[in-house]
């Protein structure tokens, strides 16, 4: 008697997968083989000016939430880094804070001129993502679910309407992966040249850009028709330019004790297996969370499509694997040891999309709408707050809301008192009373970090009022002041408003600066003076 044949039971990966290759009948899309479907140019152009339409309405949508939602500490302190421009920074790059400079020099010193580059680079690297999906996969027509699942993650449509230095690393690094796809598609070695250049301004904007360096050799080393680049002049010109554009960041940090490689550096290395299922746990749902739930489900399908594929060394998966695999590793074992914030793995979402793509299928459309209602909840709450959310519910609460009115009160308190000026101890508090408070009142910042920019030094003579947040339990640092007297409290409100939901609750100290003591000058959004000289 014959038997049926048996098969193992596939993984959800797999079975996500397969199930978006049965959709393909109808969508015009194929699993990778050589006889992909070639569309008309009359039904690519369509899809081309449905696309560059959609991307030019999003972007429109992304500078209004950018111009009208309230800046986050680290985007106050990015801003303060542009007044004092310099090769490096205690905790980055310089990009974020060229970014903003170019940002702030085109539409002035508020919020959409922080972050004007962000709507921008956005929807250019949404462009460049699909002509890199374009160029792996030719004929599939994979740009635009490529490009529109990267815009459908939480992550992107936060990320395209504030400014940090993940900001320009996401585009340096899709502009990487692009100028890969065309070295791979037309064999020329002068696109080692855009790929040095691309990644040299990625690893400029965030340390966790030497992770391309680390995804080329692999895929170079794993792939057999790649290897002969080695001996190739264009390879090794394009890592000259990419050491050319970091060299600067090296230079500063070895004129500045090694302070931001050893502060970056510190983070590898730790184990704590009793934390480590908690922390891989809040990895996954930080992803599934910034990825948006279906998004992420296609994007982690992807990626293990591509982990498969890559095996027979096909040059494409190859690329997208290496890409992806390296960095998730890294993060995997850091989890190991502590948290993951939840950006860090922003690296591996733009090949991770082009990788959901390749599954092919029609799931990516209502994954995609699916994150974009998600992200236009985002926007509404982080604009004009209409929900009210609790706090422990509202992280734009807990990030944006109220620092206006607790300048204000703050600077109530100031006259009160007869202080002359208004001082923090922690950055973020400090780089925010310097964005709201008045071009006339001096804001000093009293904090190590201060020392390593090129800022004007205070020298502001008598009290002046010290805002201590109530979740630090220290008293004033001595080290900066001469005397510190309690004087009462401030609450930072949603709406800035008495009745508001609270955000957090502020100590006010009338201090005294010590003599000799190393405090910085903070500007405000009325000095449009240059920065100072490198």
């Amino acid at each position: 008697m014959m038997t049926a044949p048996t098969t193992a039971p596939m993984n959800p990966a797999e079975r996500l997968a397969e199930e978006c290759r049965d959709h393909r009948a109808g969508d015009g899309l194929a699993p990778p083989s050589n006889n992909n479907v070639v569309f008309d140019a009359p039904t690519q152009a369509a899809h081309r000016t449905g696309m560059i339409l959609a991307l030019f309405a999003l972007t429109l949508v992304r500078l209004a939430v950018a111009a009208a939602t309230p800046l986050s500490g680290d985007e106050a302190y990015y801003w303060v880094w542009s007044h004092a421009l310099a090769p490096g920074y205690l905790d980055h790059p310089p990009m974020v804070a060229l970014w903003i400079g170019a940002g702030t020099s085109l539409a002035g010193q508020d919020t959409l001129g922080v972050r004007l580059l962000g709507p921008l680079s956005a929807a250019t690297g949404s462009v460049l993502l699909a002509r890199a999906a374009e160029d792996l996969f030719p004929g599939r027509r994979l740009g635009v679910p490529a490009a529109a699942l990267l815009n459908g993650t939480l992550l992107v449509g936060a990320g395209a309407v504030t400014m940090t230095p993940d900001t320009p690393l996401l585009l340096f690094w899709t502009a990487t992966l692009w100028a890969l796809a065309r070295l791979l598609r037309s064999g020329d070695g002068r696109w080692w040249l855009a790929v040095g250049l691309a990644a040299g301004c990625a690893m400029a904007s965030k340390y966790t850009g030497g992770f391309l360096g680390v995804g080329i050799v692999l895929w170079l080393a794993w792939v057999p028709g790649l290897r002969h680049w080695f001996r190739s002049r264009w390879l090794w010109l394009g890592g000259a330019v990419a050491a050319a554009v970091f060299a600067p960041v090296v230079l500063w940090n070895a004129d500045h004790a090694w302070a931001s490689f050893i502060r970056q550096g510190g983070r590898t290395g730790e184990w704590n297996p009793k934390a480590a299922f908690g922390h891989l746990l809040e990895l996954v749902g930080g992803q599934a969370g910034l990825a948006t739930p279906a998004v992420f489900a296609l994007l982690t399908a992807g990626v293990w499509v591509a982990v498969r594929r890559s095996v027979a060394r096909d040059p494409a998966w190859s690329l997208l694997a290496a890409m992806t695999v390296p960095g998730l590793l890294v993060f995997v074992q850091h989890a190991v040891g502590d948290r993951v914030q939840a950006n860090w793995p922003a690296i591996v979402y733009p090949a991770a999309a082009v990788c959901a793509a390749g599954l092919g299928g029609r799931l990516w459309r209502p994954a995609v709408a699916l994150g974009l209602a998600i992200t236009a909840v985002v926007y509404v709450q982080g604009a004009a707050s209409p929900f009210p959310l609790p706090r422990r519910l509202d992280p734009i609460l807990i990030r944006l809301g109220g620092w206006d009115g607790l300048s204000r009160g703050l600077e109530a308190m100031r006259r009160e008192q007869g202080a002359g000026w208004v001082a923090s101890e922690a950055y973020e508090v400090a780089s925010l009373l310097a964005w709201y408070a008045p071009p006339s009142l001096p804001v000093l910042g009293a904090e190590g970090r201060w020392a390593l920019f090129r800022l004007p030094r205070a020298d502001s003579a008598g009290p002046g009022l010290l805002l201590v947040s109530q979740r630090r339990s220290n008293p004033p640092d001595p080290a900066y002041w001469a005397t510190a007297e309690l004087v009462g409290q401030l609450v930072r409100t949603r709406g800035g408003v008495p009745d508001g939901v609270e955000a957090e609750r502020f100590r006010v100290y009338r201090v005294t600066r010590r003599p000799g003591a190393d405090v910085a000058l903070l500007p405000h959004t009325g000095d449009d003076d240059a920065a100072p000289d490198l």
